[in-house]
């Protein structure tokens, strides 16, 4: 190993701890981290800034921005407190089924969004219905990301990792329907029972409160009817740019900008409205984290232990399918599972070509492991990072084992159920 790889792995090691640890502001590690690899020349600014292998994913810090802005904007039309309420209601008031209603919501339009832009959208609901019934937000906002993560796999358009496979290995939106969507099905029905166990503790709520709300006339939320249907129709046209993204040839990134663009122009919102909803501290972290992870990536550390894992399989197409699942999963909830994944396309597409098995199942593999470990830490997904940003900025941060400790039970569970799917649906039935 060279002395940038050591150098990129030490600082991404004591920025993680730091991280994990909470001994100083998530924040501040990953930008001090990327500041070191930068400092020391292990990447320079064409590697950080332009690089699409190394460098900042740019595409994610301006989709962020762009959904940040528009739910800025949703804001001032009071949608949310309206879909607070409508959501006890048909609940019954009761906190397990809202939860079960919002988590279900949260997985069924991740997959026809990007994970990342539907927990912009679902968390201030979230907030509203817990500061209504009084209860504390926390296992909501857990269980909403870590659904919308399982829910983001169904499709190629749901979690940006299976952007890159898509790319990378000629899939389609349809062949991610037919051979995800129905483990993803799986493993929402098995997520939906343990719920009430994974959140034990959390679902009482005082009758009062409950009755107060369920007197509530859920229209009486809406503030501004004209501006709601503004903005109706500028998420639509978002909507429809995120599903047909790949017929237009523009990136979600650009979709994203130019709905906040129209969005701002036509609403009247003003300026300090709507750039108050930004996350700047989320988006900083990324930043940071991408330049570290990029410096892993540039040294070849990344591809290392990639290819060590696609060597130790012998050409065995079932040993390769769990190995990469296992191992996806497992470093994909230590360093951002989009970098992961593009690191380790090539190497899947090379082994692929290399096995008398139908090559698609690593892909499948690839895809099932890098979206479900994304579940693993606060840091494996970007959706975590954000739902964190926000629950900070609501006065009820989230700890990062507080996540860890839930999501590295779900992501356990999740890949032990997508292992034998796998193994029946590719192998045994063939």
């Amino acid at each position: 190993m060279t002395a940038s790889a050591i150098a990129a792995v030490v600082v991404f090691a004591v920025a993680y701890v730091l991280i994990a640890t909470e001994r100083i502001h998530k924040t501040t590690a990953a930008l001090a981290g990327a500041a070191i690899v930068l400092a020391f020349g292990v990447v320079g600014s064409a590697d950080s800034f332009f690089s699409h292998d190394t460098g900042i994913d740019w595409n994610v810090i301006f989709l962020l921005l762009g959904m940040m802005i528009i739910v800025g904007v949703l804001r001032q039309t009071g949608v949310f407190e309206y879909t607070a309420i409508w959501a006890v209601k048909r609940a019954k008031g009761s906190p397990l089924r809202v939860m079960i209603l919002l988590t279900l919501i949260t997985a069924v339009a991740s997959a026809f969004l990007d994970n990342v832009t539907t927990v912009l959208l679902i968390a201030p609901v979230t907030l509203l219905v817990c500061d209504r019934l009084d209860i504390n937000p926390t296992p909501f906002l857990i269980a909403e990301v870590l659904a919308s993560n399982i829910g983001g796999a169904a499709t190629l358009i749901g979690d940006p990792p299976n952007i890159i496979i898509g790319s990378r290995a000629g899939l389609t939106f349809n062949d991610f329907l037919v051979h995800m969507a129905p483990l993803v099905v799986i493993e929402l029905a098995v997520f939906t029972v343990i719920l009430p166990w994974l959140f034990r503790g959390s679902f009482t709520v005082d009758p009062a409160r409950a009755a107060d709300v369920m007197a509530l006339d859920e229209r009486e939320a809406i503030r501004d009817p004209r501006l709601l249907i503004k903005c109706g129709l500028v998420l639509g046209g978002v909507f429809a740019g995120f599903i047909g993204h790949s017929l237009f040839h523009v990136d979600p990134s650009v979709v994203a900008l130019l709905g906040a663009g129209v969005l701002v122009l036509i609403s009247g919102v003003p300026q300090r409205e709507y750039l108050s909803a930004v996350e700047w501290e989320t988006l900083l972290f990324f930043a940071g984290l991408f330049v570290m992870i990029g410096a892993l990536v540039k040294t070849g550390v990344i591809e290392d232990l990639s290819r060590l894992a696609v060597d130790a399989t012998g050409g065995n197409a079932l040993v390769a399918t769990m190995l990469i699942l296992v191992v996806s999963a497992v470093l994909s909830g230590v360093i951002d599972n989009i970098p992961y994944v593009a690191t380790m396309s090539p190497l899947v597409a090379e082994l692929a070509g290399g096995i008398d098995q139908d090559g698609h199942v690593l892909w499948w593999s690839l895809a099932a492991g890098a979206d479900f470990g994304g579940n693993l830490t606060a840091v494996g997904a970007s959706a975590n990072v954000v739902m964190l940003g926000i629950a900070k900025r609501a006065d009820t941060p989230i700890s990062f084992w507080e996540f860890t400790r839930k999501g590295a039970i779900v992501t356990a569970i999740t890949i032990a159920i997508a292992a034998p799917y796998l193994w029946l649906r590719y192998f045994f039935w063939g």
